[in-house]
């Protein structure tokens, strides 16, 4: 199991990740979500906003606004870290159970498109 610094430091990476994708891609697939991962085994949930310019960093504190995330994410740990390095891919977790996704399918689409 990993820990919440190092899930921290992947959801750093991821929107590093993000903002390497090419611009044009993102004005076409990007609509502006807020997000909510949780991390089921450190029973931990990170918050973060996607927009047009990319993804914004991700913290423990929940928008103002108490409006629950568009897309919301639950995984473990160990897959977040996986996920993110490239070692797990997407479709085959959401098909395999290993990463719950609570999003409308429009946002599903677009969200495979740019992960």
């Amino acid at each position: 199991m990993a820990s919440v610094e190092e899930c921290r430091t992947a959801l750093a990476r991821l929107v590093d990740q993000f903002d390497e994708i090419d611009e044009a891609d993102r004005a076409k697939h990007v609509v502006e979500r807020t997000v909510s991962c949780r991390v089921s085994d450190l029973d931990v949930t990170f918050y973060g906003r996607l927009t047009h310019g990319g993804l914004d960093p991700f913290t423990e504190t929940p928008p103002s606004d108490g409006k629950p995330a568009d897309v919301k994410l639950t995984i473990v740990s160990d897959d977040l870290i996986a996920l993110v390095d490239g070692e797990l891919d997407l479709a085959r977790a959401l098909l395999g159970g290993r990463v719950k996704v609570d999003a409308s399918f429009g946002d599903l689409l677009r969200l495979r498109r740019l992960i």
